[in-house]
């Protein structure tokens, strides 16, 4: 199993001309602002990037990112099963953006609603139709009581089985073609809007 490290966002920022950043969040998060050169691959379509993964990482250090760390992490202990290594941004993008280092926004770009606001948007409008439907059927204040007792479960275990769900929304979804795009760039096999590897990262012997 190969190692997983940590770096902090001062770290990752004064190292970041030679890192090859992952973010794992969905594409709309993604769009919301990410770092500088960063690739979007969704923590679940890790698995169908794990061999150009596998090479990137062969060319430089790879650092995966997430709104938390939490996905990045459990994205880092994916890639260590398989030999890859990987570091996780501690606090993810929020650390970042609170030590005020730069993020990328595309000009012109629709920004869509952030994970976490879309799960606070879900699981409210699920306890509010609970409570509401509950003053007719005393059984629909179980779909309350439910939600509540996930919230608990996904703070205790630091998951979301929500926002797993609402991942595979097709708003939440990346186009083929980008996710395609994104894996060329990353073998090096289409230019992207960042320096060829070669030209930033020396190949190992």
């Amino acid at each position: 199993m190969a190692p997983t490290t940590a770096l902090t966002a001062d770290q990752a920022n004064a190292r970041l001309p030679e890192l090859t950043v992952i973010d794992v969040r969905t594409p709309g998060e993604y769009a919301s602002g990410h770092l500088p050169g960063a690739h979007n691959i969704p923590l679940d379509r890790l698995d169908a990037a794990l061999p150009a993964l596998k090479t990137a990482a062969d060319r430089g250090d790879l650092l995966i990112v997430c709104a938390s760390g939490a996905r990045s992490a459990q994205a880092c202990r994916r890639l260590a099963d398989q030999n890859i290594t990987a570091a996780t941004l501690t606090g993810g993008t929020a650390a970042w953006t609170q030590l005020g280092h730069d993020i990328h926004r595309p000009a012109g770009t629709r920004t869509p609603w952030a994970m976490d606001r879309q799960v606070r948007l879900a699981a409210g409008a699920l306890v509010l139709t609970g409570l509401i439907a509950g003053r007719r059927w005393n059984a629909a204040r179980r779909l309350s009581a439910g939600v509540a007792g996930g919230l608990v479960f996904s703070a205790l275990t630091n998951t979301c089985g929500m926002a797993k769900m609402l991942a595979k929304l097709p708003h939440n979804q990346p186009k083929a073609t980008d996710l395609n795009d994104t894996l060329a760039a990353l073998t090096g096999h289409v230019e992207d809007d960042r320096p060829p590897f070669d030209a930033v990262r020396p190949r190992h012997a």
